[in-house]
């Protein structure tokens, strides 16, 4: 997959090509599915298939107090989008005044002249140019004039509901990552460096890594879970706690702690991607360091179990 990150970046003579417009949050099972159908038209009429989507959910500019955290970093998305087999994802740099292009600027600018779009896949409740004001038919109507011709898809759904980024990101801040997985098409992951802790898990028998708190990804709630982690390309299970510590005092900050199942060595510094499975149990105050301590053997041994199972 190439990356362009603005039209500015978009080759001269780009195209012919097929194109759909997102945010591409999470590139969740709807997302997928939308980026099927246009590989699958694109083979089909001999043209590039172009995914175009934000450097920011819009709501970052014009709304940032109303704005959802991200599933996902932009960094990931592009790599999530380069697994669904897409020619080129187009990165749109969401200005005031991209914000500000009426329907038909947008189209012209986007659609025509930089990416010669000769067919456009959408959903029946895709908005765009200002405030919004564009949608399907006005799609379709714009390409009438300019050439192009627009599919509208449906919406994928599972249990009776629609597949979106909103209905995943409500589930992993109720920490049911397993739901969220079915959603996704593959675990809730945060990406992060492994930073120096307390060193309270190596003083019990549990030593962790620490995950600098400025991470990719949306992390779970609260709580203790059944996760993979990868380090250099290697994975290992890892029971995962999320949390203040309760059972000491002087805590005051969340916290991710990854204890690796059958691994020993000094990763500070490293890459650590951790992809959640399961919640074990909620974060919870223990009377002593000796009940604590039992209470992470019971982890352990319930995420083993878990991740056998998978």
């Amino acid at each position: 997959m190439e990356l362009f990150e603005g039209l500015g970046t978009v080759p001269p003579e780009f195209g012919p090509s097929a194109v759909t417009i997102g945010k591409f949050d999470g590139v969740h099972l709807g997302h997928r599915s939308v980026i099927a159908q246009l590989v699958a038209q694109a083979d089909a009429h001999d043209l590039t298939s172009v995914a175009v989507t934000f450097d920011r959910h819009p709501m970052a500019l014009l709304n940032p107090e109303a704005c959802p955290s991200p599933l996902v970093s932009n960094a990931q998305r592009a790599e999530l989008l380069a697994q669904t087999g897409v020619d080129v994802t187009v990165v749109l740099e969401f200005t005031r005044q991209l914000s500000a292009l009426e329907p038909a600027e947008f189209v012209d600018a986007v659609l025509v002249r930089a990416l010669n779009a000769q067919l456009v896949l959408a959903g029946r409740d895709f908005r765009f140019g200002h405030r919004g004001s564009g949608d399907i038919t006005t799609l379709r109507e714009l390409g009438r004039q300019a050439g192009f011709e627009v599919v509208e898809l449906d919406d994928v759904d599972r249990d009776g509901d629609r597949v979106s980024s909103s209905r995943i990101r409500s589930l992993i801040d109720a920490g049911a990552v397993r739901e969220a997985a079915e959603l996704l098409g593959r675990p809730p992951q945060v990406r992060s460096t492994v930073v120096r802790g307390d060193q309270i898990g190596r003083e019990i028998g549990f030593p962790t890594a620490n995950l600098d708190p400025t991470m990719e990804g949306l992390l779970p709630a609260d709580g203790v879970y059944a996760a993979r982690a990868a380090i250099d390309g290697v994975s290992y299970g890892a029971a995962v706690s999320i949390g203040n510590n309760p059972t000491f005092e002087g805590v005051p900050d969340r916290r991710t702690e990854a204890h690796l199942l059958d691994y020993s060595g000094d990763i500070y510094g490293e890459t650590i991607e951790l992809d959640f499975i399961d919640r074990i149990r909620s974060m919870k105050k223990y009377d002593s360091v000796d009940d604590l301590v039992v209470a992470l053997a019971a982890d352990v041994v319930r995420v083993r179990d878990i991740l056998a199972g998978e």
